[in-house]
Protein backbone atom coordinates (compact mmCIF):
# COMPACT_ATOMS: atom_id res chain seq x y z
CA UNK A 1 0.00 0.00 0.00
CA UNK A 2 1.37 3.37 -1.04
CA UNK A 3 -1.30 5.77 0.14
CA UNK A 4 -3.45 6.63 3.08
CA UNK A 5 -6.57 8.68 2.57
CA UNK A 6 -7.27 11.18 5.31
CA UNK A 7 -9.76 13.96 5.93
CA UNK A 8 -8.65 17.01 3.98
CA UNK A 9 -10.21 19.24 6.62
CA UNK A 10 -11.53 21.66 4.02
CA UNK A 11 -15.21 21.18 4.81
CA UNK A 12 -16.15 21.07 8.48
CA UNK A 13 -19.67 19.84 7.59
CA UNK A 14 -19.67 16.85 5.23
CA UNK A 15 -22.71 16.75 2.97
CA UNK A 16 -23.96 13.16 3.07
CA UNK A 17 -21.80 11.05 0.80
CA UNK A 18 -20.06 14.04 -0.79
CA UNK A 19 -16.59 14.56 0.64
CA UNK A 20 -13.02 15.55 -0.18
CA UNK A 21 -10.07 13.58 1.22
CA UNK A 22 -6.31 14.06 1.07
CA UNK A 23 -4.11 11.37 -0.46
CA UNK A 24 -1.03 10.92 1.71
CA UNK A 25 2.10 8.94 0.83
CA UNK A 26 2.60 6.38 3.59
CA UNK A 27 6.38 6.43 3.45
CA UNK A 28 6.79 10.19 3.83
CA UNK A 29 3.50 11.53 5.17
CA UNK A 30 3.47 14.00 2.28
CA UNK A 31 0.12 15.02 0.80
CA UNK A 32 0.35 13.97 -2.86
CA UNK A 33 -3.19 14.70 -4.02
CA UNK A 34 -6.89 14.56 -3.26
CA UNK A 35 -9.85 12.29 -3.99
CA UNK A 36 -13.50 12.80 -3.31
CA UNK A 37 -17.07 12.24 -4.30
CA UNK A 38 -18.63 15.46 -5.53
CA UNK A 39 -22.06 14.18 -6.58
CA UNK A 40 -23.98 11.46 -4.79
CA UNK A 41 -27.59 10.39 -5.06
CA UNK A 42 -28.26 7.62 -2.56
CA UNK A 43 -31.88 7.26 -3.64
CA UNK A 44 -31.00 6.34 -7.23
CA UNK A 45 -27.65 4.76 -6.30
CA UNK A 46 -25.07 6.69 -8.35
CA UNK A 47 -22.17 8.97 -7.53
CA UNK A 48 -19.40 10.86 -9.30
CA UNK A 49 -15.89 11.13 -8.03
CA UNK A 50 -12.76 13.02 -8.91
CA UNK A 51 -9.09 12.56 -8.23
CA UNK A 52 -6.05 14.76 -8.64
CA UNK A 53 -2.42 13.92 -7.97
CA UNK A 54 0.36 16.51 -7.94
CA UNK A 55 2.48 16.53 -11.11
CA UNK A 56 5.62 15.36 -9.32
CA UNK A 57 3.78 12.34 -7.88
CA UNK A 58 2.02 11.06 -11.00
CA UNK A 59 2.65 7.61 -12.51
CA UNK A 60 3.61 6.13 -9.14
CA UNK A 61 0.35 4.28 -8.42
CA UNK A 62 -1.16 6.83 -6.04
CA UNK A 63 -4.21 7.60 -8.21
CA UNK A 64 -5.10 3.96 -8.83
CA UNK A 65 -4.77 2.98 -5.19
CA UNK A 66 -6.72 5.98 -3.90
CA UNK A 67 -9.47 5.44 -6.50
CA UNK A 68 -9.87 1.77 -5.57
CA UNK A 69 -10.09 2.68 -1.87
CA UNK A 70 -12.79 5.28 -2.54
CA UNK A 71 -14.72 2.99 -4.91
CA UNK A 72 -14.59 0.10 -2.43
CA UNK A 73 -15.97 2.38 0.28
CA UNK A 74 -18.78 3.76 -1.89
CA UNK A 75 -19.77 0.42 -3.43
CA UNK A 76 -19.23 -1.96 -0.50
CA UNK A 77 -19.92 0.20 2.54
CA UNK A 78 -22.42 2.73 1.19
CA UNK A 79 -24.11 0.33 -1.25
CA UNK A 80 -24.00 2.56 -4.32
CA UNK A 81 -24.76 0.90 -7.65
CA UNK A 82 -22.90 3.08 -10.16
CA UNK A 83 -19.95 5.46 -10.34
CA UNK A 84 -19.44 8.05 -13.08
CA UNK A 85 -16.41 10.15 -13.97
CA UNK A 86 -15.99 13.07 -16.37
CA UNK A 87 -12.59 13.31 -18.04
CA UNK A 88 -11.24 15.81 -20.56
CA UNK A 89 -10.88 13.94 -23.85
CA UNK A 90 -7.27 15.10 -24.19
CA UNK A 91 -6.31 13.67 -20.76
CA UNK A 92 -4.99 10.35 -22.08
CA UNK A 93 -3.39 9.38 -18.76
CA UNK A 94 -6.67 9.67 -16.85
CA UNK A 95 -8.62 7.88 -19.58
CA UNK A 96 -6.09 5.02 -19.53
CA UNK A 97 -6.19 4.84 -15.70
CA UNK A 98 -9.96 4.58 -15.64
CA UNK A 99 -10.00 1.94 -18.36
CA UNK A 100 -7.48 -0.10 -16.30
CA UNK A 101 -9.71 0.33 -13.25
CA UNK A 102 -12.64 -1.12 -15.21
CA UNK A 103 -14.58 1.97 -16.27
CA UNK A 104 -16.39 1.91 -19.61
CA UNK A 105 -16.80 4.90 -21.89
CA UNK A 106 -20.49 5.81 -21.97
CA UNK A 107 -20.47 8.96 -24.02
CA UNK A 108 -18.80 12.16 -25.06
CA UNK A 109 -20.04 15.67 -24.35
CA UNK A 110 -18.75 17.59 -27.33
CA UNK A 111 -17.04 20.95 -26.74
CA UNK A 112 -18.59 21.18 -23.29
CA UNK A 113 -15.82 23.13 -21.54
CA UNK A 114 -14.06 26.30 -22.65
CA UNK A 115 -10.50 26.31 -21.31
CA UNK A 116 -7.27 27.98 -22.43
CA UNK A 117 -8.84 29.64 -25.43
CA UNK A 118 -10.70 26.66 -26.89
CA UNK A 119 -13.53 24.22 -26.33
CA UNK A 120 -12.83 20.70 -25.09
CA UNK A 121 -14.80 17.46 -25.19
CA UNK A 122 -15.56 15.64 -21.95
CA UNK A 123 -15.66 11.84 -21.89
CA UNK A 124 -18.22 10.23 -19.59
CA UNK A 125 -17.15 6.89 -18.11
CA UNK A 126 -19.01 4.62 -15.74
CA UNK A 127 -18.64 1.50 -13.65
CA UNK A 128 -21.29 -0.62 -11.96
CA UNK A 129 -20.79 -2.14 -8.52
CA UNK A 130 -20.65 -5.72 -9.79
CA UNK A 131 -18.07 -4.71 -12.42
CA UNK A 132 -15.93 -3.20 -9.66
CA UNK A 133 -16.21 -6.37 -7.56
CA UNK A 134 -15.14 -8.49 -10.53
CA UNK A 135 -12.21 -6.24 -11.41
CA UNK A 136 -11.08 -5.68 -7.79
CA UNK A 137 -11.98 -8.69 -5.64
CA UNK A 138 -11.50 -8.33 -1.91
CA UNK A 139 -8.77 -10.59 -0.63
CA UNK A 140 -9.35 -12.12 2.74
CA UNK A 141 -7.06 -14.17 4.86
CA UNK A 142 -8.48 -17.07 6.80
CA UNK A 143 -7.97 -16.88 10.52
CA UNK A 144 -6.52 -19.96 12.29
Amino acid sequence: MKVWICDAGSDPKPDGDRFQLAVEALGTGEIVGAVGSHQADARTGWFEYGITIGAEHRRQGYAAEAAVMLLRFMFDENRYHKCQVRIFAHNEASLALHRRLGFVEEGRLRELVYLSGRHHDVVMMGMLAHEFTQAHPTTTTASP
